[in-house]
C-alpha cells in the first residue's frame, strides 16, 4: 500500500473530513481494519486567501510546494490538496512536485460530465476563475456560477463562519436559495460543492437539485491510487 500525504489546514474542517473518509475508504476497499499510512502537512487557508487576494499565484505555488516537499520527505508516495482553491495552481505545483499529485478537479469533472448544466459554488476565487469551469465545459457541460452579490455573500460566510467550523441555519438557507435561483433561472441540474468546506454545511440537507460532494469524488480517486 502506498503512503498518502495530504495538504491540510486549507481549511481545517475539510482536513478532518478527508482524514476520516480516506481511512474508512481504504478499509472498505481492502476489506480490513488497516490503519493506512498517511501524513498531513498543515498549511493555512488564511495564507492561501492572502496569496489569491493579491493575485500572487507564484507565491501560492511556492507555499504549497514547500508543503508537498515536506510530505515527500516524510516518505509519502503521492499527495493531494484538501482545498479546491489551491487547485488554481495545481498544474504549476504538479510540474515541480517530487511526488505525483491527485487532482480534486479531475474527479469533479468526471462526476459532473453526465449533466447538461451544473452550478459551481466555492470560494470567490474558484467561482470567478476558470480552473474548474473550463475543464467542465470542455466535456460539453455548461457551468454557471452565482452573480457578484451572491459570490460576495458566499465568500463572506466561508471566511467568517464555515472555515471556523460555525454552521448557521440562516447561512444554509441563504446558500440554498442561491442554488434554487440557479436551478430556476439558469437550468442548473447539479450543485457542485466546489469548496471542501461546503459539504458540512449541507450535511443532511436537501437542495433544489442534487449536490456533488467533491470530497467524496476526490477520496474515491485517492483510495484507488493508494490501494
Amino acid at each position: 500500500m502506498k503512503k498518502l500525504g495530504l495538504i491540510g489546514g486549507t481549511g481545517p474542517e475539510s482536513t478532518v473530513i478527508y482524514y476520516d473518509r480516506v481511512l474508512r475508504g481504504i478499509q472498505e476497499a481492502t476489506g480490513t481494519d488497516v490503519v493506512a499510512p498517511l501524513t498531513i502537512e498543515n498549511l493555512s487557508y488564511l495564507e492561501v486567501f492572502e496569496y489569491m487576494g493579491a493575485g500572487d499565484l507564484a507565491g501560492l505555488t511556492t507555499y504549497l510546494l514547500g508543503g508537498i516537499r515536506s510530505l515527500a520527505d516524510a516518505g509519502c508516495d503521492l499527495a493531494a490538496m484538501t482545498a479546491f482553491t489551491t487547485h488554481a495552481v495545481f498544474d504549476r505545483v504538479a510540474a515541480d512536485s517530487p511526488i505525483p499529485l491527485v487532482s480534486a478537479v479531475d474527479a469533479t469533472v468526471r462526476a459532473s460530465a453526465a449533466y447538461e448544466t451544473v452550478a459551481l459554488l466555492g470560494t470567490e476565487f474558484t467561482m470567478t476563475s476558470t480552473f474548474v469551469s473550463a475543464p467542465i465545459e470542455a466535456t460539453g457541460t455548461r457551468c454557471v456560477t452565482p452573480n457578484a452579490e451572491e459570490i460576495s455573500y458566499i465568500q463572506r460566510k466561508l471566511t467568517e463562519e464555515i472555515e471556523k467550523g460555525v454552521i448557521r441555519r440562516e447561512t444554509i438557507d441563504g446558500v440554498a436559495a442561491i442554488v434554487e435561483r440557479l436551478a430556476a433561472e439558469e437550468g442548473a441540474q447539479l450543485a457542485i460543492l466546489g469548496c471542501t468546506e461546503l459539504p458540512p454545511l449541507f450535511d443532511g440537507v436537501d437542495l433544489a437539485i442534487p449536490k456533488l460532494d467533491t470530497i467524496d469524488a476526490h477520496v474515491a480517486d485517492l483510495v484507488t491510487a493508494v490501494t
